[in-house]
């Protein structure tokens, strides 16, 4: 095979319409633009500003600002109140812990532990975050407070 053989497959490559052409043709007389009217003018059309009365998107923008930031890390909240009303013994509360008895739904998923209610059992507990408030209950309990890194 030589570069003068090379062919584009069958059907790839389409002939343009050529409207306006003659009876025959078959896009003659109006070419395809219907009879009379703006579109049937040459340079006739609305230009790509116009949205038909609407307010153009070039103009409302300045109004939609701001942006999603993709980095942001949406934390899965849990409440002592929560951790207190389960009997964990003396396994660590971990992130596959919660999820496993369904406080949070993916073991993957960062948790942030929150103050909300009162504590009473030492219990490890292993988390992405801690409010202030959480770790001094647990603390004070006499439990123990590890920060999970993100990674």
């Amino acid at each position: 095979m030589k570069l003068h053989d090379l062919r584009p497959n069958p059907g790839a490559k389409k002939k343009r319409k050529r409207v306006g052409r003659g009876i025959s043709a078959g896009q003659g007389k109006t070419a395809g633009r219907g009879t009379k009217g703006q579109n049937a003018r040459s340079g006739g059309g609305k230009g790509i500003y116009f949205e038909g009365g609407q307010l153009p998107l070039a103009r409302r923008l300045p109004y939609k600002r701001g942006f999603t930031n993709i980095r942001k890390i949406y934390y899965k909240p849990v409440n002592l109140s929560r951790l207190a009303e389960i009997d964990f013994g003396d396994v660590a509360v971990t992130p596959e812990v919660l999820a496993a008895i369904g406080l949070i739904k993916k073991p993957t998923d960062p948790v942030v532990i929150l103050g909300d209610g009162d504590i009473d059992v030492a219990l490890t507990v292993k988390a992405h975050r801690f409010s202030a408030t959480a770790r001094q209950k647990i603390e004070a309990a006499g439990g123990k407070v590890e920060v999970l890194s993100l990674t």
